[in-house]
């Protein structure tokens, strides 16, 4: 006897229906094709004993399992659920005539009990599209699936609520919640607040540019100057993300299985911080099967690099590419996927070995060359692509005892939307452009004129303080972003000069 039963599988970010292909005859064997891994060919020991375990139990027949289409690499062990079903229902042991409107997924416990699986939010978009009655998956993963408008989510804990569900027509729960009530609920409420930080209100001030403008920004400073406070904090004044960058975001979330359990969508924006020891692979993404890296899994959020000297320089270079097209794409001999990576870029650096440079206090200090050596561990390319430099000093305690409450992430958040409101109107006939960070030099010739008084302010500074040609773009794009914090039209001298002090790096005396 033939059954059908419905699975699915994820690649890059999208998923691909699998047809599971139950025969059963007379004979005696346990074949399992269409290209499985191992855990899928384990498969039958932990479907064996959870059957056993409730009542029921594999046939002693010539079983022959096809996972259509069969030149696709199967992997995981969330098809435990699809296969035990098909079992069930081929062996004649269960009654089941609309087990192939369901699409159904989840890993098996030796008890019967499921264990969540990954890509439930890919899967649960490909069942509506592809017309699926509803999706049975484990419940931990009930309320990301259900993030799905017009598709029967269905979360459940044990392999007997399926079996009595086709069986005995048991009705099962559906999962049901408002996507747009869930993201709005947490949306104001961000897990690290400014309003934390004491003192620093320059660095504050730098955030708060960065953020409108969408630029990526390096912290310099000494240990305990507050660099991973401030960092951390930044992505609670970054616009709130809009429904469709939030699904966007969960999802590639979902298919490294990272959205925390009984939860839908995330409303925060994300903030990932890797070690430095982290490889190429694991930042940008790949592997024999490839997986997001980091830079995907912060899309839409920020990618923070303490201590960004100590990164490889071979990781530091393969981000290059990905900070400029704002996606990956990675490729092998039988295909492509391409992952989103549109994040703002946060570093932060120690000036020297010793982390203590021109202290005069300083326990240790170190040499010209010994600086000139770790500095030169960043390369230019890749500072090429940070509009921002800003030197961290620390808090005094004066500012440190201060009893004042600081302005919340809230409040500096409302600046930062509106400044971007302006950016999304001047760019609206610009399909990759978005915010100033985004902007060519066609575009800043475009939108960053300068009077002649501020053209002669800017001349200047770049001679007196020795700043390089790639500072001239950037202080242009920063100074654009100053303006429409504003909501000035035109670029005065004032953000141009404003703009300068943010190139420390590109001074001479720091990098060579």
């Amino acid at each position: 006897m033939l059954k059908k039963v419905f699975g699915s599988a994820v690649f890059g970010v999208d998923a691909t229906t699998i047809t599971v292909e139950v025969n059963i005859a007379k004979g005696v064997g346990y074949h399992l094709v269409g290209l499985p891994d191992n855990a899928i060919k384990e498969s039958n020991y932990r479907i064996a004993a959870a059957l056993e375990n409730n009542g029921y139990k594999i046939p002693v027949k010539k079983i022959i399992i096809n996972m259509s289409p069969a030149d696709l690499r199967k992997e995981g062990s969330a098809y435990d659920l699809t296969l035990a079903l098909g079992i069930l229902s081929a062996s004649g042991q269960i009654k089941s005539p609309d087990l192939d409107s369901y699409l159904i997924m989840g890993e098996v416990s030796l008890d019967g009990n499921l264990q969540p699986i990954k890509g439930a939010l890919p899967i649960a978009i490909k069942a509506r599209e592809e017309g699926f009655k509803g999706f049975i998956l484990p419940s931990q993963n009930a309320k990301e699936a259900a993030i799905v408008n017009d598709l029967k989510v269905y979360g459940v804990d044990n392999i007997t609520q399926v079996i009595n569900f086709f069986d005995k027509g048991e009705p099962l729960e559906q999962t049901i919640i408002n996507t747009r009530e869930e993201f709005y609920k947490n949306l104001d409420f961000p897990e690290f607040d400014f309003s934390d930080v004491k003192g620093q209100e320059s660095i504050k001030r730098c955030m708060e540019i960065a953020a409108a403008g969408g630029h990526n920004i390096i912290l310099i400073g000494p240990p305990g100057a507050g660099k991973t406070m401030l960092a951390k904090r930044l992505p609670s004044i970054l616009p709130p993300m809009t429904l469709s960058e939030a699904l966007e975001t969960t999802k590639i979330h979902s298919v490294v299985g990272r959205v925390k359990e009984h939860t839908g969508l995330m409303a925060q924006r994300p903030f990932r911080s890797p070690h430095h020891t982290i490889s190429n692979v694991a930042l940008v993404g790949g592997g024999s099967y490839p997986q997001p890296g980091e830079i995907s899994l912060s899309h839409n959020g920020v990618l923070f690099l303490d201590e960004l000297p100590e990164f490889k320089r071979e990781v530091l270079e393969v981000m290059r590419q990905p900070l400029e097209d704002r996606e990956v794409t990675i490729s092998r001999a039988k295909f492509t996927v391409t992952y989103p990576s549109s994040f703002m870029l946060v570093a932060s650096m120690n000036p020297s070995p010793s982390g203590y440079f021109n202290d005069p206090d300083a326990p240790v200090t170190s040499s010209p060359a010994e600086m000139q050596r770790y500095l030169s561990k960043v390369s230019g390319p890749l500072l090429d692509r940070i509009d921002i430099h800003i030197e961290v000093t620390p808090v005094p305690f004066e500012k440190l005892s201060d009893e004042r409450k600081a302005e919340t992430s809230v409040e500096i958040r409302k600046r930062v939307t509106a400044a971007r409101e302006l950016q999304t109107k001047r760019f609206e006939d610009l399909e990759k452009i978005h915010y100033n960070a985004q902007m060519n030099s066609k575009q800043i010739r475009e939108y960053c004129r300068l009077d002649e008084a501020s053209k002669l302010l800017l001349k200047t500074a770049m001679e007196r303080l020795n700043l390089s040609a790639r500072a001239y773009d950037r202080i242009l794009k920063v100074s654009r972003t100053i303006a429409d914090l504003e909501a000035s039209e035109h670029i005065t001298g004032a953000h141009i000069s404003e703009a300068i002090q943010y190139r420390s790096l590109d001074r001479e005396g720091w990098l060579g």
